[in-house]
């Protein structure tokens, strides 16, 4: 039976951190620990402020353009390097995890598939705001991924 410490609560941002960070072997602070929620949403507010100014550019009042601007940095940026703009400027990184209680997998490369699957649903919105007991979004439990910081 699952606890309340398990589940956490979606007001506290899920799980305890060092409870996530222990199930999946990552350290508990500083470098490479869970990225904390309110910087994973800045630096998605901060995407997606870059995708509204581009989509403006080149596809004036389009209204699905700043989507497919967020998919596309999202796919090329997390895909290529591990981490968009907003990641960069915020301190985190999208990696690859490892077997359960491992962390994350030493130089793993997300790629393109991974970066594609966690962006779909990333813009469907619901599996990102869905968190599972260790505080990762729905969307990267998805992909195999997790948001450490830098």
């Amino acid at each position: 039976m699952a606890s309340r410490e398990d589940i956490g609560s979606w007001l506290e941002g899920g799980a305890t951190a060092a409870g996530g960070a222990k199930r999946l072997g990552l350290p508990e602070s500083g470098r490479g620990s869970m990225a904390p929620l309110g910087r994973r949403v800045v630096a998605l507010c901060l995407d997606w402020a870059i995708s509204w100014g581009i989509s403006t550019l080149f596809a004036p009042g389009n209204t699905w353009a700043p989507l497919v601007a967020l998919a596309v940095m999202n796919i090329v940026l997390v895909g290529s390097v591990g981490s968009t703009i907003g990641h960069r400027l915020l301190g985190v990184q999208v990696r690859v995890l490892a077997a359960p209680g491992e962390g994350v997998a030493a130089g793993a490369f997300v790629g393109f598939w991974r970066s594609a699957v966690r962006t779909v649903l990333l813009c469907l919105v619901i599996p990102a705001v869905v968190w599972d007991g260790d505080g990762r979004g729905l969307h990267d439990k998805a992909a195999g991924t997790v948001i450490t910081r830098r």
